[in-house]
């Protein structure tokens, strides 16, 4: 069991006061049997009005409301929890799903829905041929395969943190050669979704106290990676831009449909356009 601090702090700042449009907020860990939360606190300036909500997968949403204008805006959350996932998971996969291909029961295969579609565009079939490649062959161990196709990636694209919003399309960072850790599980989730698995995406924090790992150092960012749904293991964790399997260093905050769901600040103001200066992030995991 590890016991961790995060501090997830977001600053905007403008030339002149600006009225701040609603803003929505997805900073509070998801709790599970491997994630136990004792503490959360959002404070935000100037004041606001905050209500919460649970979305369509379960996240906790956070909408934020301001009654005055102001150059400045800060969003910070501090979450204190302990992981109590093992380095080293064994999975119990059901018998029906040791090998590929197999067949999702029809209750999973309905409730899964949108999350076995994949979003970007494969006119070609080039992904779909691409994650083709790793099957060995009918029957091919379903574990492995998954484990082939997430080390797969960083081994022909390199890491390159970047700090501008959006992600890559998976055939860019194919063709690129290149991607963050966003741009990694996006290709991950959808390479397995051409295969016919479930995945999603899952947006959190990275705990990297030697600063070993990709994804996280420093002043520190949110992270990103995936999970594909295996009948009896349930939603296996894989990030790619580690090649590790398992939560054992992985806060989830958010697990989406695409990415783009899963931002942990979004919002707007009405001003000037040329009104906005910049924007910090600053993202700590203390033991």
């Amino acid at each position: 069991m590890t016991s961790l601090r995060i501090r997830h702090r977001t600053h905007y700042r403008y030339r002149e006061p600006v009225s701040l449009g609603p803003h929505r907020l997805m900073l509070r860990p998801r709790e599970s049997c491997d994630v136990r939360l004792s503490h959360f606190h959002l404070e935000i300036s100037p004041a606001a009005h905050v209500t919460w909500a649970h979305d369509v997968l379960g996240n906790a949403i956070a909408t934020a409301t301001f009654g005055a204008m102001s150059d400045t805006l800060m969003i910070e959350s501090v979450a204190e929890l302990e992981l109590e996932a093992v380095a080293w998971p064994v999975f119990e996969i059901a018998a029906s799903a040791i090998s590929f291909p197999f067949r999702y029961a029809d209750d999973e295969w309905t409730d899964l829905g949108a999350l076995t579609v994949p979003i970007h565009p494969d006119p070609a079939g080039r992904l779909r041929d691409w994650a083709q490649a790793f099957v060995a062959g009918p029957p091919t161990d379903t574990l492995a395969l998954l484990k082939d196709l997430s080390a797969g990636i960083p081994a022909v694209i390199g890491y390159q943190s970047r700090d501008d919003e959006g992600t890559q399309s998976p055939l860019q960072t194919l063709d690129r050669g290149w991607g963050s850790c966003r741009d990694f599980a996006v290709l991950f989730v959808e390479a397995a979704r051409s295969l016919g698995f479930g995945a999603r995406i899952i947006s959190g924090y990275l705990y990297n106290p030697d600063d070993s790992l990709l994804g996280q150092s420093g002043a520190g960012s949110t992270h990103a990676w995936a999970e594909v749904f295996v009948p009896g293991a349930g939603w296996i964790t894989f990030d790619p831009t580690n090649r590790s399997v398992g939560g054992f260093n992985l806060v989830p905050v958010a697990v989406a449909r695409d990415i783009g769901q899963a931002m942990p600040v979004a919002g707007g103001y009405v001003g000037d356009s040329g009104a906005f200066l910049d924007m910090t992030v600053e993202v700590m995991v203390t033991r």
